[in-house]
């Protein structure tokens, strides 16, 4: 096998903690927020989920890139993440669909890598520290230069992503002759989302993310749908608004992760920036409905405040989350509305949820026997 010599590169944290590694070709420097997902496969899946926008991804699976890319495993038409740290990144893949190698790809989306950190090092230091800023240099600049600009990146909380990966236009997914017509605000959409919603007879009208009520309002849907997305809640006021009418008309509703949240601010209940968020596909959530225990894909920095909710006389908690008891789902107890903080169309990740995309539809099929 032939050698070839690669550049060195640095990531360097907001607290001056500096990580040495490798660069995997792509010469320049990128920042954002640096989170680790402890996902065992699913790369390609989590690269291009919009709801990561702004962040450097580390990934905690010591091999990235080995089994190639696909092009039907991806969730938006482009990588979002804002640059991938890994331990042993393969260059050779092996995988009888692969339509190419992860190197070629990060060529062709210019996303910045380093490769061969020590991941086990970097993650627990993120987990006892926090998440916070970052900044991913293969181009040599000095470290010094880097805190400057480092120092001019604004911080998660509070900054609003989701105008920056929701569609400018709306458009169409599934058969028009379905049986159930869905008005989705895109936040930062995963295409699963949209395949498990056509697969339930749905036809789905996907709307900007600063659309109103009134335009998702005429497709005449049978529900709306408020999807994931990556930032802060609190700053998409238009969003929330939506949110009031769908509610206060009693339309059903399901919203997912930054659409989870959107519902909360929407009933006067708050939501606040996590120490470190839940980033992975193992993780566990009991559902209080039922009392059964669920492994989900989850990926979010925000949640919805849990004493918020106890006691609150519109909302109650359905899910939580084992590991730290944070809300993991809450629905209306007088109007057509439930919402999740994780992923039921689990892409990449465990299929344990995809009944609450039943649970939607047929909240809509109640609403519609009621009209008949």
């Amino acid at each position: 096998m032939k050698y070839t010599t690669r550049q060195s590169a640095i990531l360097l944290l907001s607290d001056g903690t500096i990580f040495h590694g490798k660069s995997i070709g792509i010469s320049g420097k990128t920042f954002g927020e640096v989170c680790f997902n402890t996902g065992m496969t699913g790369y390609q899946e989590i690269f291009t989920d919009p709801s990561y926008f702004g962040q450097i991804m580390v990934a905690t699976n010591a091999h990235i890139g080995n089994y190639g890319v696909n092009d039907l495993e991806i969730e938006s038409d482009s990588v979002k993440i804002a640059g991938l740290v890994c331990k042993n990144f393969s260059f050779n893949y092996s995988r009888e669909d692969s339509s190419g190698s992860l190197e070629d790809y990060f060529i062709k989306e210019n996303l910045i890598c380093i490769s061969d950190v020590d991941t086990r090092a970097l993650v627990s230091y993120i987990r006892d520290n926090g998440a916070m800023n970052a900044v991913i240099c293969t181009d040599g600049t000095s470290v010094e230069d880097l805190k400057k600009e480092l120092a001019n990146v604004p911080n998660m909380e509070g900054l609003e992503l989701a105008s920056k990966v929701s569609t400018t236009e709306p458009y169409f997914f599934g058969d028009e002759n379905a049986t159930y017509k869905i008005s989705a605000l895109d936040l930062g959409i995963k295409k699963n989302i949209l395949r498990n919603l056509a697969k339930r007879d749905c036809y789905i009208k996907v709307f900007p993310y600063n659309s109103t009520y009134k335009d998702l309002a005429e497709f005449n849907p049978d529900g709306y749908f408020l999807s994931n997305g990556p930032g802060d809640p609190d700053p998409l006021f238009g969003a929330i608004e939506v949110a009031k009418e769908i509610i206060k008309n009693d339309n059903p509703l399901f919203g997912i992760c930054l659409g989870h949240q959107i519902i909360a601010l929407a009933n006067g209940v708050k939501t606040y920036k996590m120490f470190g968020g839940h980033r992975g596909i193992n993780h566990p959530v009991k559902n209080l409905l039922t009392g059964k225990g669920e492994i989900t894909s989850q990926n979010h920095g925000f949640a919805v405040k849990r004493e918020a909710l106890d006691g609150h006389p519109e909302l109650e908690i359905t899910h939580v989350h084992l590991n730290d008891d944070t809300v993991a789902g809450m629905r209306m107890k007088n109007k057509n509305c439930f919402s999740v903080q994780y992923h039921p169309e689990a892409s990449p990740g465990p299929h344990d949820s995809s009944y609450l995309f039943d649970q939607f539809v047929e909240n809509i099929k109640l609403v519609a026997a009621k009209t008949i």
